[in-house]
């Protein structure tokens, strides 16, 4: 048994399983402060549960995650403190949303419906299993705001799928299908009821040996570990180093105004 709530996250447990829901519905469950807060609170919480064997991850309402919720970063420059890592963690105050399903030792399962746009695919990112509907929509879509994706995705990305397939999709911005994404391997496996199917696979999972699950889980994780602390210091040095500036100022202004944006030439 077992249940506690945040305003924009909640969780119940039972039989050994966490359920994890973004809950703001009526905003498409997009990223603000106050999530970015509780992700951080509800992710320890579960990483110190040694009676937890299995976590599902999913959005309330019609959608998985619409993405960092613009009123986040429109205030200009990002205080540097934030894309500092935080304590007890390689990642910083944005990343942790994403790393913090790779920081709890069991297996972490995402249903995704709807949209899973930019923050919120940098999410499912995070998670071990991804389980989609075949019409979820799907996009790397920081460029649109004229920044890159920094929130962990390089730690699980390069392991998913090939390069050109990642720049592709990052350069680009577009929306793909839950079918072409796990054609690609962006996602494990299609269903048509995403929730469902992760509710079964985390029973399985915690019908197993805990010991083996958390071990395997490690084992696979450590293979990676050197390297995550590498990529996430350089993902917040390339995203300070974007952010604020004349040509990203450009494309949240343009996005907003809602015409072509008018690009100056690059200093990077």
């Amino acid at each position: 048994g077992g249940l506690f709530l945040s305003e924009r996250i909640e969780v119940s447990i039972q039989d050994h399983v966490a359920e994890v829901a973004l809950n703001r519905p009526d905003k498409h469950n997009a990223v603000d402060r106050g999530m970015f807060d509780a992700f951080g609170t509800v992710g320890a919480a579960l990483a110190r549960d040694s009676s937890l064997r299995a976590v599902v991850l999913r959005g309330n309402g019609s959608n998985f995650c619409a993405g960092i919720d613009v009123s986040t970063f429109t205030g200009g420059a990002i205080d540097p403190a934030l894309m500092s890592p935080v304590e007890d963690s390689p990642a910083n105050y944005f990343q942790r949303a994403a790393y913090v399903w790779c920081e709890i030792p069991v297996p972490v399962i995402s249903a995704l419906h709807g949209v899973v746009f930019g923050a919120g695919l940098q999410i499912a990112l995070g998670t071990d299993v991804r389980i989609a509907a075949p019409d979820a929509q799907l996009s790397i879509m920081e460029i649109k705001w004229g920044i890159i994706p920094d929130m962990a995705s390089m730690t699980s990305l390069p392991a998913l799928v090939s390069y050109d397939k990642a720049a592709e999709l990052t350069w680009t911005g577009r929306i793909i299908s839950g079918e072409e994404a796990a054609a690609i391997g962006l996602v494990t496996s299609l269903a048509d009821d995403p929730v469902a199917h992760a509710r079964e696979l985390a029973g399985h999972v915690a019908a197993r040996s805990p010991d083996a699950v958390r071990a395997a889980k490690k084992l696979y994780l450590d293979a990676y570990a050197d390297r995550d602390a590498n990529l996430l210091r350089r993902e917040a040095e390339l995203q300070m180093a974007v952010m604020a500036r004349p040509n990203q100022t450009e494309a949240v202004t343009a996005n907003v105004q809602k015409r072509a944006p008018r690009f100056t030439d690059s200093t990077i």
